[in-house]
């Protein structure tokens, strides 16, 4: 995938995890562009070390488990900041 369609995902799974734990979060486009892509690195690695496969682009697959690592990153943000 190239830099764009990181983009584009990381809008979409930012979103989708945004949407799924409202709250006080750190807010913008910027930053839910970024906890999407942080989020599709962390569910690739989180998802191949448990075998349920990676990101590799634009299907159901990925986009779940990078939704899955974007909520893990937002979980992990709400327990530090308390």
């Amino acid at each position: 995938m190239g830099i764009l369609s990181w983009i584009v995902m990381g809008l979409i799974v930012g979103l989708l995890a945004k949407f799924i734990m409202p709250g006080k979060d750190p807010g913008g486009f910027i930053i839910t562009v970024l906890i999407g892509v942080a989020g599709a690195f962390v569910g690739g690695y989180v998802g191949s070390f448990l075998g349920l496969g990676t990101v590799t682009g634009f299907n159901i697959g990925s986009i779940l488990l990078a939704t899955g690592g974007a909520i893990l990153l937002l979980i992990l943000y709400r327990f530090i900041k308390k």
